[in-house]
């Protein structure tokens, strides 16, 4: 994780000054998938550089200590040993970024990788999350609560109500008392850009949430309509290098919710090298949002390996 954004006064008239052009956006974003490519070796390279940036994620009703704990050991061991032997990279102690899990479950997360020697980040979502809807005081002590837990990150959600209605100050006041609640752990502002209304919205809330110190922005949660579309991931980056260009702070950019085969994860990364540049190409600043992705770019690696695509019981999930 990066060293942290220590935000900056609010500046309205830098917020104000953002517009959006959406046709623009959208034919720039096209180019991403319909003009670049990588191919055997560096895709594999790639997709193995992809796997370092997942957050690895489970985020449902029914989640249990036993399905954390198998999480945990996915995200410590994320392929398979002949397939890394294929690779030629056994011992290069490739894990997952992080294991992100409702706050109630970090606990779980926290013993089971310290229990196997893992020094992954433990990720929480807080806020109330998904919808944010409840009162601050129960959203910040959600927050401190985690952190005790042992949490090092903390996902929170934004209030939309307050980005919709252009109410950059309060925004502002409440994404810096979260950042002040966390602590010492790192925060991540969830936009949930599907309930945001307009490209320009995103990008006016993108440049809030950071100068109110948030140390990444993340698309969605998952559980919006929309969740990170390449447009919308154009826009945060690019208002993450304007931020970066006035205040010489880097800020992490974490896309989730829909990204699920090996393909789409090349697109991102793609996006952020051209748009952000190679200082971004890692786990300390970009990071991918996902449950599923990573059954998908096994079964591409096990593909580059062994020249046929597996069967689904060759590659469980835990």
């Amino acid at each position: 994780m990066a060293d942290g954004n220590p935000g900056c006064p609010l500046d309205l008239q830098w917020v104000s000054r953002v517009h959006i052009n959406l046709p623009s956006v959208k034919r720039r974003a096209e180019t991403l998938t319909t003009r670049r490519t990588v191919k055997k070796q560096w895709q594999a390279a790639w997709l193995l550089r992809a796997v370092t940036c997942i957050d690895l994620t489970t985020l449902s009703g029914d989640d249990t200590d036993a399905n954390v704990e198998r999480l945990c050991h996915k995200a410590a061991n994320p392929i398979r040993q002949d397939l890394l032997e294929g690779l030629e990279i056994v011992g290069a102690g490739l894990t997952c970024g992080a294991v992100c899990v409702y706050p109630a479950r970090v606990c779980g997360a926290v013993n089971t990788l310290k229990k196997i020697g893992a020094e992954i980040p433990v990720a929480a979502v807080a806020t109330g999350f998904p919808s944010g809807q409840y009162h601050l005081k129960t959203r910040l002590e959600e927050i401190r609560l985690a952190v005790e837990d042992g949490a090092t990150e903390i996902d929170i959600v934004i209030n939309r109500e307050m980005a919709l209605t252009g109410n950059w100050e309060g925004l502002y006041d409440e994404i810096k008392t979260m950042k002040s609640a966390c602590g010492p752990a790192h925060l991540k502002a969830i936009l949930a850009v599907g309930e945001l209304g307009s490209m320009t919205t995103v990008a006016r809330a993108s440049l809030v949430a950071m100068m109110a110190g948030a140390d990444f922005i993340k698309t969605s949660t998952g559980k919006e309509g929309v969740n990170a579309t390449l447009p919308v991931g154009l826009v945060m980056c690019r208002a993450i290098r304007e931020y970066h260009q006035h205040t010489g702070v880097k800020v992490g950019f974490k896309p989730a919710g829909g990204i699920r085969t090996a393909k789409d994860s090349l697109a991102w990364l793609i996006l952020i090298k051209e748009e952000l540049g190679d200082a971004w190409l890692n786990n300390h600043l970009f990071r991918i949002g996902a449950s599923g992705l990573l059954a998908d770019i096994e079964r591409q690696l096990f593909h580059f390996v062994y020249g046929r695509y597996a069967a689904a019981s060759e590659l469980p999930m835990a």
